[in-house]
């Protein structure tokens, strides 16, 4: 069985806001062994929602709408769901006296024009909200099941967990359980990393494998399905092992690990302290590490050494390093790394220098040029590249790049 899943907003479709609840809803069917076939975005516009609940109610058995549900008169969904079936919309006394109670618990007045959330598509069921005044639709038409739930997100949760998953289970529309592992990786691009695991990620694959790039990080997802969370667990690690034993190092962690969360965790684990000196990511890289929860026990600091003069008066870079080799070189991100283990006291110090662009690129060193460095007890080294995509791009991925240094040289690697 597959499902749909509709979002109504015209802030969604304008781009204005981001649409998170189709992402949410996807996971939870999954848990339930459900397969999304469709994420269907809509604006407020009664004909177009009509004919979307149509077209998904033609191809799904099950349709769970976000949106559309609130009092004012660009919320629809009531209204085309009504006209999609063919029946008139009716007032629920019991919402209605749930309406007014929340209002009473708010203290404040109930406007009249709350009174059509009352109201539903005759021969459908109320949904109970006790996070919000928007009751959702539990409506059966035409071998389908359509479900309409507020576009707030925490509400849509709460109202998910508490009223709709119990009732699909009760249906018997949950298709045993899948489980999805996501694994992490950082250093080789994507086709790099599908041509190792070119026979696992093959169409028709069981289990399917899906990889997908985000800002230069790139993650497996292992999708194993079966009668039982047991079952379907089993089924997905014999596949992961092949990915770690093929892909080794690069791999850096699993489910929402980001790389600054496991480089704090590394650093509490060996009990090694770190500094940052950072150029072309100006205090990206910083900012990075605290994010994370603890980090401070071992996050001593950062130089943020942007201008040149920061380079020479603060990391005791010298001028004649710079004329020889340039602020942009392998040298100078070696020299700001030792200047910066020497001045915070640390047992680890990266630095980061490099041409984010639009401007300032050359022939030997284009835009997206840069360089990390890294200083520890044992010696110093540094790591070069070259970055395609915007100044942003570039910085981001740089300020990965050293935070993927610093885990490799913790890990032994």
């Amino acid at each position: 069985m597959k499902a749909e899943i509709i979002s109504i907003g015209s802030e969604l479709t304008s781009g204005q806001n981001l649409d998170t609840n189709s992402q949410w809803l996807s996971r939870r069917l999954g848990e339930m062994g459900i397969a999304v076939g469709w994420h269907t975005t809509l604006a407020d516009d009664l004909d177009d929602n009509i004919a979307a609940f149509r077209i998904a109610g033609g191809r799904s058995r099950l349709v769970l709408i976000s949106g559309g549900l609130g009092p004012t008169q660009d919320d629809l969904t009531r209204e085309a769901l009504a006209q999609m079936a063919g029946v008139e919309l009716v007032s629920d006394p019991e919402s209605f006296r749930q309406i007014e109670a929340m209002f009473a618990r708010r203290n404040r007045a109930m406007p009249e024009r709350n009174r059509v959330q009352a109201q539903f598509p005759l021969g459908s069921a109320p949904i109970r909200n006790d996070h919000g005044t928007a009751p959702g639709v539990w409506l059966q038409h035409a071998g389908c099941t359509f479900v309409a739930m507020p576009g707030v997100p925490a509400e849509m949760y709460a109202m998910f967990e508490e009223q709709v998953r119990p009732r699909l289970e009760k249906l018997g529309l949950s298709g045993g359980v899948l489980v999805q592992r996501k694994i992490n990786t950082f250093g080789w691009g994507e086709s790099a990393v599908e041509e190792k695991l070119f026979d696992i990620t093959r169409r028709g694959h069981v289990p399917e494998v899906g990889i997908t790039a985000s800002d230069a990080v790139i993650s497996l997802r292992i999708f194993g399905r079966g009668a039982s969370l047991e079952l379907a667990t089993l089924q997905i690690a014999p596949v992961e092992n092949i990915i770690l034993d093929r892909l080794g190092n690069i791999v850096f962690g699993f489910g929402d690990e980001e790389l600054r969360d496991v480089v704090v965790r590394l650093l509490a684990e060996k009990r090694q302290s770190l500094s940052v000196a950072e150029g072309v990511t100006g205090g990206l890289v910083a900012q990075q590490l605290c994010r994370v929860p603890g980090a401070g026990r071992w996050f001593r600091g950062a130089i943020v050494a942007y201008d040149n003069r920061i380079k020479l008066e603060m990391m005791a870079v010298s001028q004649a390093l710079i004329d020889e080799h340039g602020a942009v070189s392998a040298a100078v991100a070696e020299a700001m790394a030792v200047a910066c283990r020497t001045r915070f006291r640390t047992d680890l110090a990266v630095s980061t220098v490099g041409i984010a662009g639009p401007d300032g690129g050359s022939a030997d060193k284009p835009v997206g040029t840069v360089h990390v460095g890294l200083a520890w007890s044992g010696g110093v080294d540094s790591q070069s590249f070259s970055w395609g995509g915007t100044r942003a791009h570039i910085q981001s991925r740089t300020a990965k790049m050293a935070l993927n240094r610093v885990r490799l040289l913790l890990v032994g690697a």
